[in-house]
């Protein structure tokens, strides 16, 4: 389940011409950010995802199958372990909704829960709905620049616009040229790290470069994390409207 959410919850990028930082800052660090989350996420995904959430003294993992299709619809079921098979996400905008086949019940994610973990893992209900947040509720401001693999890498500042809906007090991300998204840091509002997601193995996957490990983990704890490991992924699918429904969210596909 945690598995396709996580790739529900983030981004997508394609070609992104090369060209000095106070040039793209000018040129709109906004639109940086968008390509790359759309490169990631592409028009619609299907992806299978193993999810492993990790502890000093105990390991978990799971099998998730999930679906995306635009900036904020995504719908996931976990399909192992058999304890947790057939437990379902269902994300459209802001609102989320989760799906218990033990008591066929659909409850949807009060506001006072949003940020509470996810499933045990080090991502919380908010990460999840808030997917594209990044994309609205922030101003972005390119910083820095690297290199990462003899590529260009873009650090970009992102503070929340005021009387934004979020709880983060400042992300950080690294972007590369070609709008593989490395990094996003998360700061609380005394500007103090919380957590980072980080991606790892780039390879081609469903038919361009995308990174197959993606790995969260919290600012002070070394043992402690969740990572995603993508085994499927399918860009650009033509996906029914019907599949994001709540009814939809009651009968696991596999």
């Amino acid at each position: 389940m945690k598995e396709r959410f996580i790739l529900a919850l983030w981004m997508i990028p394609f070609i992104l011409v090369v060209c000095p930082v106070d040039s793209v800052n000018a040129r709109d660090a906004q639109a940086l950010v968008e390509d790359s989350f759309n490169y990631m996420r592409g028009k619609t995904s299907i992806s299978t995802v193993s999810m492993t959430i990790h502890r000093s003294d105990w390991e978990r993992v799971m099998s998730i199958k999930a679906w995306t299709i635009g900036e904020d619809e995504s719908i996931l079921w976990i399909t192992a372990p058999p304890k947790d098979l057939g437990n379902g996400t269902l994300k459209r905008g802001e609102q989320m909704w989760i799906y218990n086949p033990k008591v066929n019940r659909v409850i949807k994610i009060p506001p006072s829960m949003m940020s509470q973990s996810w499933m045990g893992s080090d991502f919380s209900n908010n990460d999840l709905s808030k997917t594209d947040s990044l994309l609205y509720d922030y101003q972005h401001t390119i910083i820095d620049t690297e290199i990462h693999e003899g590529k260009k890498v873009y650090v970009v500042k992102s503070m929340p616009k005021p009387d934004a809906p979020v709880i983060w007090g400042m992300q950080k991300l690294k972007i590369r040229e070609d709008y593989i998204f490395l990094s996003q840091e998360f700061y609380d509002e005394e500007l103090t790290p919380v957590k980072a997601l980080t991606t790892h193995q780039i390879q081609i996957m469903g038919g361009k470069l995308f990174p197959r490990v993606w790995k969260m983990q919290k600012a002070d704890v070394e043992d402690e994390y969740t990572l995603l490991e993508y085994k499927e992924l399918e860009f650009d699918k033509s996906l029914p409207d019907k599949l994001f429904t709540i009814s939809s969210l009651k009968s696991p596909r596999r």
